[in-house]
């Protein structure tokens, strides 16, 4: 390609809002733009990173037995009323009709769409199993869209969907894919680390995430020093610190306290005792049913949102109450008891059943209430794990958890018969003869998401450095100095010999840009080989090769070049 006639538009300059790093890049040098907020343009350039990866994917899936295909974007609302997802998806739902007053939903997800397809048809478990998936646009209303590629409301995703006889033919898919997905992200020069994850709004019992190391990843998770156990926030089992366990229960008593002591610090300060020694409330407003939730743990714990809504079958429902709510409850911010309060649900995490002697509860002005414990003095409606492991606490069956960040590329879900229970007729004939659900599996991969996470590992100050695999073209021709016959017959000789052999290139041939500004967009562009022809170059025949992420350049022939890529 002559990048004279290329759609590549590249600029030095970026907003203050692109921190992130993929964002600012793949801006600058031309291969994406945005739109609206959460929804690009993938440029021509773009385009074909995109097209690269998306190879990939599509090669290891065709391996593994995987069959392509493509569904509807729209979908018909009746069937995610089905599967009651209308009031359960942890983002807006984008909803559009037709002429004829149908209502359809903006695909954020395909489970429903795959079901019903299966249904239609009278299969038995001689088809079993069988995996299908597609690349198609997803539409997600997100709150706040941010971070480039990273969290948008339109993208392109691969999503595909397994049906089986059982849960043990599942599982031996669900292992093969986990093993795929890691291959496909190495071919792309992305390791990752497999994490225990959030299930969410897709629904079944246990998922994975594909987590890329990044520090400005959304993805926080934890894994053992040995790493035979690494879970996501949201999910991660750990030991608790319980205060006093073992200890005998003292009598409860209502004390004074200082006015001053307001936060956990002033706790800690005026007892001069450690966190785990107090009681604290978190309070949620359930969005849906306006049910106020006060979640109960001790001061040293942080309530998990995600974990307390799958408690409460709630998800993506929670929302932090305000001060309104907690006048209507008779309290404020700090005032807020342990029990008591009319009307609200109370959860507690599992550290009370085993911690003694706790400090709050009952906070006044003037007062609170000490040697309280749980079952004596009050109860919740359940106990259950809805906090948040740090770094340093000790997994629940393993060692010690130490912290980790990075970008979600990818995604396993095991569903079982969460879809084929709830839509009707998604069965199939056993071999008694009877009719049995689909047992099923979820697999996604967010390809722009992908994308970024490249980006965000191979970078330098100057611009991108595309792992060959990826990258948009193999080579980047450059033409420098003062452009004369000589020279610019000498560089389409180049440029027609490496097309001619197969190497995909971008000839820079540009007559009125100086060396530094060509030199400058090559390096923002990223392309892993530098092929230099200037008028020295020329004299001797001769080709200048340079690779983005080295500092050394070598001359040789353009054979020479051709038959070293070969290999």
């Amino acid at each position: 390609m002559r990048q004279s006639r290329y759609f590549l538009k590249t600029t030095k300059t970026f907003s203050e809002e692109d921190k992130v790093i993929s964002a600012r890049f793949l801006k600058q040098a031309g291969y994406i733009q945005e739109s609206v907020a959460g929804r690009y343009y993938f440029l021509p350039i773009g385009q074909r990173v995109q097209q690269k990866i998306m190879a990939i994917i599509r090669d290891e899936m065709d391996k593994g037995g995987a069959q392509e295909m493509v569904s509807p974007i729209l979908h018909p609302v009746e069937l995610w009323k089905e599967t009651n997802r209308t009031n359960t998806t942890g983002f807006e739902l984008m909803k559009v009709k037709d002429r004829r007053g149908s209502e359809f939903a903006l695909g954020g997800t395909a489970e429903e769409m795959f079901v019903d397809l299966v249904r239609k048809y009278e299969l038995s478990y001689k088809d079993l199993p069988f995996h299908l998936y597609q690349f198609s646009p997803k539409f997600r209303d997100e709150l706040r869209a941010r971070g480039g590629l990273l969290r948008v409301r339109e993208f392109i995703m691969k999503d595909g969907y397994s049906f089986h006889r059982d849960e043990g033919n599942f599982k031996s898919e669900y292992e093969k894919m986990k093993q795929m997905y890691t291959r496909i992200f190495e071919r792309m020069e992305l390791s990752t680390t497999v994490v225990e994850a959030d299930n969410g709004y897709i629904g079944g019992e246990y998922c994975h995430e594909f987590i890329s190391e990044s520090d400005i990843g959304e993805s926080k998770y934890f894994i053992t020093e040995d790493k035979t156990y690494a879970a996501h926030e949201d999910v991660a089992k750990f030991k608790r610190n319980p205060a006093n366990m073992g200890a005998a229960m003292l009598p409860f008593q209502i004390i004074g306290q200082p006015e001053w002591v307001q936060t956990m610090d002033d706790n800690v300060k005026h007892y001069k005792k450690e966190k785990n020694n107090f009681l604290k409330n978190v309070v949620y407003k359930n969005r849906v049913n306006g049910e106020i939730i006060i979640a109960v743990v001790t001061g040293d714990l942080e309530v998990n949102q995600n974990k307390l809504e799958h408690v409460l079958h709630a998800v993506g429902q929670l929302e932090p109450a305000e001060d309104a709510d907690l006048i209507a409850l008779g309290t404020k911010h700090g005032y807020v008891h342990c029990w008591g309060h009319k009307g609200a649900r109370y959860i507690g995490d599992i550290i009370l059943k085993d911690a003694k002697n706790l400090i709050g509860g009952q906070k006044e002005e003037m007062t609170d209430s000490v040697n309280v414990n749980y079952g004596r003095d009050f109860t919740c409606e359940l106990l259950a794990d809805i906090t948040t492991a740090k770094s340093g606490d000790y997994a629940e069956h393993g060692g010690r958890l130490i912290e980790g960040r990075g970008i979600e590329v990818g995604n396993t879900f095991q569903l079982g018969y969460h879809y084929t229970d709830l839509m009707k007729g998604a069965v199939y004939r056993d071999e008694d003869g009877t009719e049995k659900p689909y047992y099923m599996g979820c697999y996604g991969i967010g390809v722009g998401r992908t994308m970024a996470a490249i980006v965000e590992k191979f970078h330098d100050e100057k611009g991108i450095i595309w792992p060959e695999q990826v990258a948009p073209f193999y080579a980047h021709l450059l033409a420098i100095g003062e452009i004369n016959e000589k020279l610019e017959k000498f560089a389409d000789e180049v440029y027609e010999k490496l097309s001619a052999s197969g190497i995909e290139v971008l000839y820079d041939d540009r007559k009125k840009m100086s060396a530094g500004e060509k030199f400058s967009d090559a390096d923002l562009i990223g392309i892993p080989w530098r092929i230099i022809v200037s008028e020295k170059t020329t004299k001797e025949g001769k080709i200048e090769v340079k690779k983005r992420s080295g500092k050394e350049s070598k001359m040789m022939t353009v054979e020479d070049f051709i038959t070293h890529t070969k290999k």
